[in-house]
Order: structure tokens, then C-alpha cells, then sequence
């Protein structure tokens, strides 16, 4: 799916604003889709002018107004359209991997230190998972995060299991290239 469906089925939920929008990707979404600010306005936007939602402002004291957006009839079809199409593959993109690939032109120490930051970085996703509001959640947010802390846990137990690997080739091209 793309960032337009994306909003499209967050506002199925609730309307929300753009911030709310947002932090949904931030939290539910996150071990498998980044939006940024950039994206997600300029979706919405469009949108809006293509009658697929409806966007609102509520004033608010000493600050700009807030948009709120709606889903309108058109998003809801065009939206259960998307849904009965076939999923895309899908792709995993890692800069980490990428810099992984090449570890027998790192240090030991580098590679070392790339896998105990991922590491570390697992760590904080998971927490972050973990600590999202229960009480707020439907079904399908509990198995969105669920999903994503056992990807989480898969990778780390894989790194752990798996890290000596890179840290051997690195020692041996260092080594031969002395």
C-alpha cells in the first residue's frame, strides 16, 4: 500500500489530524512502513481535492487552527478497492544490511559496533511497542504490534546467533591485509 491508502485506512479508524496521522505510523505501523510529515501532507491534501476526504479546521486559543480530516464515501471505496487488490511483494530495505554486506572492508570493531547499536535500536523499537496504550487498541493494533515485536525479536536472536559470522571475516580480511 501506498502513504494515500495508508491515511485513507487510519481515517476508516477516526478522523484525525495530521499529527494523529502520524503518530499512527509512528507507533502501529512502524516495523513496516515510514511516513514522514513530508509524505503524509501533501497525500492528504490531495486527497481532500480529489473528494476523498474532507478536511476541517477547529480553532484553537493561541494557536493555528487544527485540520481534521474525515474520510469520505469515495475514500471508503476507493479505500475496500485497494483492500481487494493482491499485495504488492514485500521488500525490506536496510541501510544496516547494506553496510553489512561489505563487513570484510570494516574493522572488527565496526562490525562489532554496527550489530551492538542494531541491536540497541531493537531494543528501543521493542520498548516502544510494548509501551503503546493497551487500552486504546483494537484487535487488528494488538497483532500489528505483536507482529512487529516478534520481527524484532527474530532479527535480534538471528544477530546473536549469527554476528560471529561478520566478525570472523572482517578479523581474517584485516588480517590478510597486513
Amino acid at each position: 500500500m501506498d502513504i494515500r491508502t495508508l491515511c485513507l485506512g487510519i481515517l476508516t479508524m477516526s478522523d484525525a489530524t495530521g499529527y494523529e496521522i502520524k503518530k499512527t505510523f509512528e507507533q502501529d505501523l512502524s516495523h513496516f512502513y515510514d511516513a514522514s510529515f513530508g509524505s503524509i501532507y501533501p497525500a492528504l491534501t490531495k486527497m481532500t481535492d480529489e473528494g476523498l476526504m474532507t478536511c476541517t479546521e477547529q480553532s484553537q486559543e493561541g494557536r493555528p487552527d487544527k485540520k481534521i480530516y474525515s474520510i469520505t464515501a469515495a475514500g471508503r471505496i476507493a479505500f475496500m478497492d485497494a483492500l481487494s487488490a493482491k499485495p504488492r511483494k514485500d521488500r525490506i530495505r536496510s541501510e544496516f544490511l547494506a553496510m553489512l554486506m561489505f563487513s570484510d572492508l570494516l574493522s572488527p570493531a565496526r562490525v562489532a559496533q554496527l550489530i551492538d547499536d542494531r541491536m540497541k535500536e531493537l531494543d528501543d523499537e521493542i520498548d516502544n511497542l510494548q509501551n503503546c496504550s493497551e487500552s486504546e487498541t483494537s484487535n487488528a493494533q494488538k497483532f500489528m504490534r505483536g507482529f512487529g515485536i516478534a520481527i524484532y525479536r527474530a532479527e535480534q536472536e538471528y544477530l546473536t546467533e549469527n554476528r560471529h559470522l561478520l566478525e570472523a571475516e572482517a578479523l581474517l580480511a584485516r588480517a590478510a591485509a597486513h
